[in-house]
């Protein structure tokens, strides 16, 4: 195997139109019967730590995870048409998605602090989940912090797909989660600047590698190519 790619999604694949946060805040309210006082914070965080910190700072119980997840799931699933007509897949993303997937020893997936059900919500609303193999990504319920996601990602590739769990890997996101996620597990990145994040924000983070947005398929694929077999 060549190179196992995991793209982050809000921001970097999609820009959900504010969406994300009312699914949070949706969820919340069903758990609490009550809205929050403020929106969620999310910048490159998990479900997890997203949904916990919600009813930390209401000064509330954090409920049980299970409880949470079934909340988060039946609130993106509400809202999968609205965001269908506000967000949009962001330039680029669906020919950088269609050209990872078709190279040869190459497999294409997520690392995600949304849930699973939510991050296939997201994909799906612009056509994007058929390009990705999902069922070999990481997603925010499957740990707090974002480093801890590439060690199941990595897992689920060599049992799902028999790849090496050392297989050269590489992050694609926009935030400095994305890159600390890289560095401290031995994996590469591609930082995109379509966050809210700067160029010199994410190289000061310490991304090698940053592109404005994916628009330019042809210099993507050379950084991309450029980690194989690394």
């Amino acid at each position: 195997m060549e190179l196992f790619v995991l793209w982050d999604i809000d921001h970097t694949l999609i820009e959900n139109a504010g969406v994300s946060k009312e699914i949070y805040a949706a969820a919340f309210t069903a758990l609490s019967r009550r809205e929050p006082t403020g929106p969620a914070r999310t910048e490159g965080r998990t479900d997890r730590l997203i949904m916990s910190d919600m009813f930390v700072r209401e000064g509330l119980a954090v409920p049980d995870w299970h409880s949470i997840e079934t909340a988060l799931t039946l609130a993106g699933e509400a809202r999968q048409d609205e965001l269908g007509r506000r967000g949009t897949a962001l330039p680029g993303a669906h020919e950088a998605l269609k050209t990872a997937s078709t190279r040869s020893g190459w497999v294409s997936s997520v690392l995600t602090g949304n849930i699973a059900a939510n991050a296939r919500v997201k994909l799906a609303a612009f056509g994007l989940d058929s390009l990705l193999d999902l069922s070999v990504g990481a997603y925010g319920a499957d740990a707090e912090l974002r480093p801890d996601l590439v060690a199941v990602a990595r897992e689920r590739l060599l049992r799902l797909r028999g790849a090496p769990a050392d297989a050269p890997t590489v992050l694609v996101g926009d935030t400095p989660r994305d890159v600390e996620a890289a560095l401290t597990t031995g994996c590469r990145i591609l930082a995109v600047a379509s966050g809210i994040h700067t160029p010199q924000e994410l190289t000061a983070a310490g991304a090698a590698e940053v592109l404005p947005d994916l628009s330019d398929t042809k210099r993507l694929l050379g950084v991309l190519e450029s980690f194989a077999g690394r």
